[in-house]
């Protein structure tokens, strides 16, 4: 039996693709909201960041990201700038309204970026050379991994993390 790999072939939608995304966003989004405010910012193991330092993280690619396929410019407000250590979030409250702001800037953005730009090479941060779709898988895969660190903290607090699966 012979096949032939189909290398055209559309696997998703740019659409399918933020909604992938957004629905990752939404459960972590969760993770986030289920920490005790105190814990947000002092728990840690095995000299992991605490999750404050890690949803900041997620908070500054996501949104510098998008400014900068849309814009060419790898930035974010001094208050997402998760490398400007000066412009810290300070309470749950504001990180998880600052994760809405991107969540809306991410849907607001996402339709100018012109369809054959998924597939051009960006330098994100003026460093990491990939494609546009390669540089979100990126986000998307260091925010999962974010993520499982997040329900290893939930579990070590005795909370109960959000269901994986439900995005």
């Amino acid at each position: 039996m012979t096949t032939t790999a189909a290398t055209d072939t559309t696997v998703l939608t740019a659409d399918e693709l933020l909604k992938n995304w957004q629905s990752h966003r939404g459960l972590s989004r969760r993770v986030l909201a289920a920490f005790p405010e105190k814990d947000l910012f002092e728990f840690s193991i095995g000299g992991m960041r605490p999750y404050s330092e890690l949803a900041g993280e997620m908070i500054g690619l996501a949104s510098a990201g998008m400014n900068g396929f849309v814009t060419g410019k790898w930035e974010t407000s001094p208050e997402l700038d998760h490398f400007n250590h000066d412009a810290k979030l300070t309470t749950k409250s504001q990180f998880l309204e600052a994760w809405d702001e991107v969540t809306d800037q991410i849907d607001a953005l996402w339709p100018q970026i012109p369809a054959e730009h998924f597939h051009e090479k960006v330098a994100a941060f003026g460093q990491y050379e990939n494609s546009v779709t390669n540089t979100i898988l990126y986000f998307l895969d260091n925010e999962i991994h974010h993520r499982g660190q997040g329900y290893v903290y939930l579990r070590a607090l005795g909370i109960e993390p959000p269901a994986f699966w439900d995005r």
